[in-house]
C-alpha cells in the first residue's frame, strides 16, 4: 500500500522539488526540473522504483516533524529506546546544480541510524551505472548523473547504497545528493552545514516581506512558501503541483500530470502575491505569462511548460503500477490541445489586476491584449472543453462564456482607466453586452433559481461561484444568491464542494471519464468567499477554518479531499489550493475587499 498523501512534506529549490514521507523516505524527486524524469519514483510504484530513506534502524514513522519557522527546512524526530535523533532535510536555492541535503543530529542518547539509497532514473526504470569517483559515488544513466557524498562509510548491496552508523547527542552527520549532466565535469561539492545556514537565511528573509498581519498569518505564510517553492525561478512560472498521476479517484484512471503552468491560475496567483507584498514575484509571473503567450492569439494554450514549452505530449509509463494501483501513470498532458475560451478572460483579468496594482506598463503587453480580444470577439460563441478540461464532448460551458465577458470587460475598463490605452471600445461594449445577455437567457434555470453548468443543462458547476467574484453580477443579485445556495446544497459532500457531478445522467457523462471525484479544495474556498459576499460572514469563517483543518501536519494541501476516506487525493501539494487559501484568508480578514477592487473604481 502507498503512504497517505498527508504523510508527505515538500522540500525544493525553486526549480524542482521532492516529497519526503513521515518515515524519512524521499519517494519522489525529478531532476533537474519539475517536469524532468524522476530519479525516485516509489510514490507511483514500489521501493524498486527508487527512494532514499534516512531514519533510525528498524524505526517506523517519525514521532514529530515540522518546518523550521518561516523556512522550507524540514525537521523530523524519532524517539527510540536508546535516544532521540533528528533528520534535517532541505534543498539549497540553486546555483548551478540541484542538491538534496540531509543532516542527522543526535538529540539525546545514542541512536543507530540507517541510510538506504536506491537511485532509479527515468521514472524508476533505469538502474544507473554506479562507481566511486573522488570520494563520492556517481550514478550515470544516459544524459543524467547523480553524485552521492556521505560523512560515514557506505556499502552496496542488492543495487542499493547503504550506510549504518551511530549518532550521539551533539553529533551531526551529513549526506548530499547532487545532480549534473553526465557529460559535464563533477559539480563542486556543497558544504552541507553552510548550505543549511544559507537556506534558512534565504527563506526567513523572503518571509519577512509578507505584509499580511492578520489572524491567519502562520497558515498564509506556509502557503506562500509552498507557492514560492513551486515557482520555476529562471522564468517565474509556477507549476500546478510537483507531481504527476496522484489519483483524484483512488484505484481509478483520473490521473494527470500537473508539473506545468496553467493560465487558469493566473488571476488568483497574481492577486495572492500582490496582496501579500510579493511584487517582484508577481512581476516575474506576469513576465512569464507575457513571454509564454506571445504570438498568434489562435495559438493560445491553456497550459505551458515551466519555460514556456508548448509541446506536452501525453504518454503512459506502463512499468509503474501507480499510486495504490491507480493506473495509468501519465506524463505530459493531452489537455494542452483543448479549446478553453475562459483563458482569455483569465489573462486579461490578471493583466488588468497587475496594472491596477501599479506594475509598470508595457506597450507590447497592450498590443498582445488587443489581439487576444480581437480573436475572442470572433470565437466566443463556440463550444469548448471548459475550465475543468473535460474529455467529453465540447459544450457551451457557462463559465467559459462568463470569462469571455470578463476579457471584454477588462479591456474596456483598461481603456477607461488608463488614457494611454486605445481600442475599439464601442464594439467591445456591444460584444460584452451580447455575451451577458446570452448567458442570462441560456444559462439560467428560472425554475430552480440557479445558473447551470452549460447551456440547456440542469447540472451545476462550482466554477459558477466565480460569477460574483469576477463581477459578472453583483453578489446580492437573487440569481447569484440562488446559485451559491444551490451549489452549497447539491454539490456538497459533508460541507465541502465538488467541481460538478461527473455523471449528470445515465447517458450524459459530462467529463467523459469513468469514476467519481472527491471534494475540490479550491472550490470549497470559493464557497467561503461567496458566503462572505452575501452576508453570511460567520458561516464563511467556519468553513474557512474547517478547510484549514484539512492541511496536513506541516501545512500542505493536495488538490482534493475524499471525505468518506478522510484522505487527501490528487496531486500534492497543489498550488491552486494554496492560492485559494491565501486569497480567502485575506478576503475574510484583510483590510480591503480586493474582490470588488478588481473590477470596481475603488482606489487600491
Amino acid at each position: 500500500m502507498s503512504r497517505p498523501l498527508e504523510d508527505y512534506a515538500l522540500i525544493g529549490d525553486m526549480q524542482t522539488a521532492a516529497l519526503v514521507g513521515r518515515d524519512g523516505s524521499v519517494d519522489w524527486l525529478c531532476l533537474p526540473r519539475f517536469d524532468s524524469a524522476a530519479c525516485f519514483a516509489a510514490l507511483l510504484g514500489t521501493p524498486r522504483n527508487g527512494f532514499w530513506r534516512l531514519a533510525p534502524t528498524g524505526a517506523g514513522d517519525a514521532d514529530r516533524r515540522e518546518y523550521r519557522m518561516g523556512t522550507l527546512v524540514l525537521e523530523s524526530e524519532w524517539d527510540t529506546p536508546t535516544g532521540t535523533a533528528r533528520v534535517i532535510d532541505f534543498m539549497p536555492p540553486r546555483d548551478r546544480c540541484a542538491d538534496v541535503v540531509r543532516i542527522v543530529e543526535g538529540v539525546s542518547g545514542l541512536v543507530d541510524m540507517r541510510c538506504a539509497l536506491r537511485m532509479r532514473l527515468d521514472y524508476g526504470r533505469s538502474v544507473p551505472w554506479v562507481r566511486q569517483v573522488d570520494g563520492q559515488i556517481r550514478g550515470v544513466a544516459g544524459p543524467d548523473a547523480v553524485y552521492f557524498r556521505s560523512d560515514v562509510p557506505i556499502y552496496g548491496r542488492d543495487l542499493t547504497t547503504y550506510a549504518d552508523f551511530p549518532i550521539r547527542e551533539g553529533q551531526r552527520t551529513a549526506f548530499v545528493l547532487t545532480y549534473a549532466p553526465s557529460f559535464e565535469p563533477a559539480p563542486k561539492p556543497v558544504h552541507p552545514f553552510h548550505a543549511l545556514d544559507d537556506t534558512e537565511g534565504f527563506w526567513r528573509s523572503w518571509v519577512r516581506r509578507c505584509t499580511y498581519r492578520g489572524p491567519y498569518r502562520q497558515q498564509l505564510v506556509r502557503s506562500l512558501i509552498t507557492l514560492k517553492a513551486l515557482t520555476y525561478a529562471p522564468t517565474g512560472g509556477i507549476v500546478a503541483a510537483p507531481t504527476t498521476s496522484l489519483p483524484e479517484d483512488i484505484g481509478g484512471v483520473r490521473n494527470w500530470d500537473y508539473r506545468y503552468c496553467w493560465l487558469r491560475d493566473s488571476t488568483f496567483t497574481l492577486e495572492a502575491l500582490l496582496r501579500s507584498g510579493y511584487v517582484d514575484e508577481a512581476r516575474a509571473w506576469r513576465k512569464w505569462l507575457l513571454h509564454t503567450i506571445a504570438g498568434s492569439p489562435r495559438d493560445l494554450q491553456i497550459m505551458y511548460g515551466v519555460a514556456g514549452e508548448r509541446h506536452l505530449v501525453e504518454q503512459i509509463l506502463d512499468w509503474l503500477p501507480g499510486y495504490e494501483g491507480s493506473r495509468p501513470v501519465r506524463i505530459g498532458n493531452a489537455a494542452v490541445d483543448q479549446l478553453q475560451l475562459d483563458v482569455y478572460g483569465e489573462v486579461l483579468d490578471s493583466l488588468y489586476l497587475a496594472r491596477r496594482h501599479g506594475l509598470e506598463r508595457s506597450a507590447d503587453s497592450w498590443r498582445l491584449q488587443v489581439s487576444l480580444v480581437k480573436h475572442l470577439v470572433e470565437h466566443w460563441d463556440e463550444p469548448d472543453e471548459g475550465l475543468w478540461e473535460v474529455r467529453g464532448p465540447r459544450r457551451h460551458f457557462t463559465h467559459s462564456k462568463v470569462m469571455a465577458w470578463v476579457a471584454l470587460d477588462r479591456a474596456i475598463r483598461t481603456v477607461e482607466a488608463f488614457p494611454d490605452r486605445r481600442g475599439p471600445v464601442d464594439h467591445w461594449r456591444y460584444v460584452r453586452d451580447e455575451i451577458h445577455q446570452e448567458v442570462i437567457a441560456k444559462a439560467y434555470d428560472a425554475e430552480r433559481g440557479t445558473f447551470t453548468q452549460y447551456y440547456g443543462s440542469r447540472e451545476l458547476d462550482a466554477a459558477l461561484l466565480l460569477m460574483p467574484i469576477v463581477g459578472f453580477l453583483p453578489p446580492d443579485d437573487p440569481r447569484i444568491v440562488g446559485t451559491i445556495e444551490a451549489i452549497q446544497r447539491e454539490l456538497s459532500v459533508d460541507g465541502l464542494i465538488r467541481r460538478y457531478a461527473t455523471m449528470a445522467s445515465e447517458d450524459d457523462n459530462v467529463d467523459g471519464m469513468p469514476g467519481e471525484e472527491a471534494a475540490f479544495i479550491a472550490c470549497s474556498f470559493w464557497l467561503a468567499d461567496c458566503l462572505n459576499l452575501i452576508g453570511r460572514a460567520q458561516e464563511a469563517l467556519e468553513l474557512f477554518e474547517r478547510l484549514l483543518g484539512l492541511c496536513n501536519d506541516v501545512g500542505l494541501l493536495s488538490e482534493e479531499y475524499n471525505v468518506s476516506r478522510g484522505r487527501m487525493v490528487g496531486n500534492m501539494p497543489q498550488a491552486f489550493s494554496h492560492v485559494a487559501l491565501v486569497n480567502t484568508a485575506m478576503n475574510l480578514t484583510g483590510p480591503s475587499d480586493a474582490i470588488r477592487a478588481r473590477f470596481g473604481d475603488e482606489e487600491l
